[in-house]
């Protein structure tokens, strides 16, 4: 949970410096151009300003959803965040392996997917031996979850 709040912090740090310092002086060196109406760097540097506002904003909620986990509260034999998940592919006939995270921790690529992904929705709350039908963006897949191991089983 560390590096995620990790993660949103640096960012936050990034998009306030760039509001509070840089944007400011983009914004009055658009505006030495004159007529404000036509200006394409004013523009430009204001939509920039309103896009970081709105960005500084999420992060802040998001660090505020992050905070409010509570992993004492987290299921010890269902599929949850922490989760890690031996799946059976019924279809390939293969196994696939999969470890649930925030969407800030995912990396498919890695076998960490999210809890909002197709595959993680279609886990969550889901038990040991229970077959899950999953709609991914290549079409339905289905499997059987072989092995749960929770987050509280995990070593560190």
């Amino acid at each position: 949970m560390e590096s995620v709040k990790k993660k949103l912090q640096d960012e936050l740090d990034k998009l306030e410096q760039e509001l509070h310092f840089k944007l400011p002086k983009v914004i009055q060196h658009a505006r030495e151009f004159g007529d404000l109406s036509e200006n394409a760097e004013y523009k430009a540097a204001k939509e920039r300003q309103s896009f970081v506002q709105a960005r500084i904003s999420l992060l802040h909620q998001r660090m505020m959803e992050v905070d409010s986990i509570d992993i004492s509260k987290i299921p010890k034999d269902r599929v949850a965040y922490g989760s890690e998940v031996v799946l059976f592919d019924l279809d390939k006939e293969e196994k696939v392996r999969y470890r649930l995270v925030t969407s800030e921790e995912s990396e498919p690529e890695n076998g960490k997917i999210s809890t909002v992904s197709p595959i993680g929705q279609a886990l969550m709350g889901k038990q040991e031996g229970d077959e899950v039908k999953v709609k991914t963006p290549t079409g339905w897949r289905n499997f059987e979850i072989s092995r749960l191991t929770t987050i509280h089983e995990q070593e560190d």
